[in-house]
């Protein structure tokens, strides 16, 4: 069976099995035609400011006129971002791409290795940074090719007065801001208001130049860049649009946005999708405050929320949250991590909203899967978006039939260019006829639904017979006193590999003999863990994804 003409019949009602990539010249186009469309509409609100897409769009020209007129920069450049949820962060990105600059996301949260890494292997020349974080910069750059340096504070979109009064606080009373000095660095407002009084030149971007370098996390080895090019950001948003709007409006919705704009799921979702509907973002900087993150919600009748499993829980967990009014929402949607089937039920019970459950990667712009909203089904990651195919593969490469499981591989618009610097990286990652290996282990089902098994690394092999740490992690997290879990494969002289649990628990009295016989009564006797660990809090991502990885390393190096 053709796999177009597999998935070509099961698209819902309204939603196209192709897309037409050329309604948007680039990311810019979408940007500056959303801006005359929705000038009057909110874009983006974080602490106490919100701008219009008005705004938005003269702060952006006059950021690109500074770039162009006081740095040198050239189209192509690479300028690096290292900020959280504020609204410079979208003023940066598209006013970096309407001057034809790269945009190079970086973490804030970054070692100095990591961001000597990532500065150096892009080849940045500048950098835009929040001042919480210059301190750490002013070591890295002199290691590194960049030349121009603007530094932002947190409150710097306020009234002058306010503005004053907030970074103050933020620097002297709560001692947020360490001590730099980097010479011939420009302030954000400065940029802003030198740029003003310049015309800025539009940049002719092609739909195959690079938009943004995203950074993997370098789980297997050291961060490579994946070239995300014009193209394939605006396919994506082509792609989701007809399924999200299946619920949501164009210029009416409120959409909380809790995860950085920095990683690649709210990088699209937030300055893509909702950009090209005419949406408003509401941007949470510090999503990990549950108490002030709840305070926040109780100022918007919101309508979606972007999210993830970690997030869900920790939100549900707050009598505050389980206050609020959920009457406007119409659309939660998961991704960057495994859902599991308790998170979700827990979400739907307090919020009355099912989740989405949605599925992708860096290299893929990142959405290759999403549940349609009206046909949720819970433990799968639905359908392939709009001229996306996908099908697993065994060990040596060969297709497999429908049902069986295997490698998932995704073909469609939205795959990278490829990982910047690295053919040999890139021909490892995508085959010649362009199928992106995902090194998740699934399968499609006959109803054009996927599900996830297991990340093919995290696989663990236990007397020849493959355990899938999803598995584990979603029965024991069914139990009552299980906040959440982390299964991973521990060495083990009869069975090759074990498993164990790393459990965080809201009953200081659960037991370890408890917990093993609760998953002896749910899982086959090779599949129970031989260990289980409880730990106050388990490591994560500034995203909210466990870290299976650190804590298989621990194990390791005992």
């Amino acid at each position: 069976m053709e796999l177009e003409n597999f998935f070509k019949d099961k698209y819902p009602p309204g939603v196209p099995a192709e897309i037409d990539p050329n309604q948007y010249s680039s990311v810019v186009d979408v940007f500056e035609q959303s801006c005359k469309k929705f000038s009057d509409r909110p874009a983006f609100s974080a602490i106490g400011v919100t701008l219009t897409y008005g705004e938005l769009d003269k702060l952006t020209q006059d950021f690109a006129a500074f770039l162009q007129n006081k740095t040198g920069l050239k189209p192509g450049d690479r300028i690096a971002i290292q900020l959280p949820n504020l609204t410079q962060y979208p003023i940066v990105v598209f006013g970096a791409m309407r001057a034809g600059l790269v945009v190079v996301n970086t973490n804030p949260l970054y070692t100095k290795r990591e961001l000597e890494h990532q500065f150096n292997d892009s080849g940045a020349k500048a950098l835009v940074v929040l001042a919480n974080m210059a301190g750490l910069a002013q070591e890295v750059i002199p290691h590194t090719s960049i030349e121009h340096v603007i530094v932002t504070e947190i409150a710097d979109m306020h009234s002058p007065i306010k503005r004053t009064v907030m970074n103050a606080a933020v620097k002297y009373i709560k001692k947020m801001v360490p001590p730099y000095n980097i010479p011939g660095a420009t302030s954000f407002n400065k940029a802003l208001t030198t740029g003003a009084k310049y015309t800025f030149k539009p940049v002719e971007v092609k739909r195959e130049d690079i938009a943004v370098l995203q950074y993997t996390g370098g789980t297997t080895g050291v961060a490579k860049g994946a070239m995300l090019t014009h193209h394939n950001l605006v396919c994506n948003m082509l792609q989701l649009k007809p399924l999200l709007t299946a619920k949501l409006g164009e210029g009416q919705e409120t959409i909380i946005a809790p995860l950085p704009l920095y990683h690649i799921y709210s990088f699209t979702l937030n300055c893509g999708i909702m950009v090209i509907t005419g949406n408003h973002s509401v941007l949470i900087p510090n999503p990990r405050d549950i108490p002030g993150f709840v305070k926040e919600l109780k100022n918007w009748k919101f309508s979606c929320f972007m999210g993830l499993n970690t997030l869900f829980v920790a939100l549900c967990n707050n009598e505050e949250f389980q206050d609020l009014d959920f009457s406007n929402l119409k659309v939660t949607a998961s991704g960057g991590m495994a859902l599991t089937k308790d998170a979700a039920k827990m979400w739907k019970t307090v919020t009355g909203c099912e989740v989405a459950e949605g599925y992708g990667m860096t290299e893929t712009s990142p959405v290759v899967t999403i549940n349609p909203l009206n046909n949720i089904q819970i433990g799968s990651i639905g359908m392939p978006v709009p001229s996306t195919l996908v099908k697993t593969v065994d060990e040596d490469g060969n297709d497999l039939p429908i049902g069986e499981v295997g490698e998932l591989c995704a073909k469609g618009p939205q795959v990278m260019k490829g990982y910047w610097q690295r053919p040999d990286e890139t021909a490892k990652t995508i085959t010649e006829d362009g199928w992106i290996k995902t090194g998740d282990i699934g399968l499609v089902q006959d109803d054009g639904y996927i599900k996830i098994v297991d990340r093919k690394k995290d696989m663990i092999l236990v007397s020849g017979f493959n355990v899938y740490p999803n598995e584990i992690e979603d029965v024991i997290v069914s139990h009552p006193d299980v906040i959440e879990c982390a299964a991973v494969g521990i060495p083990d002289l009869k069975a090759g590999e074990a498993v164990k649990v790393f459990a965080v628990s809201s009953n200081s009295n659960l037991k370890e003999s408890e917990l093993k016989e609760f998953c002896r009564e749910r899982l086959t006797a090779y599949k129970v863990p031989k260990v289980i660990e409880f730990r106050d809090e388990l490591p994560k991502t500034n995203v909210g994804k466990v870290l299976r990885r650190e804590l298989r390393d621990e194990e390791v190096n005992k």
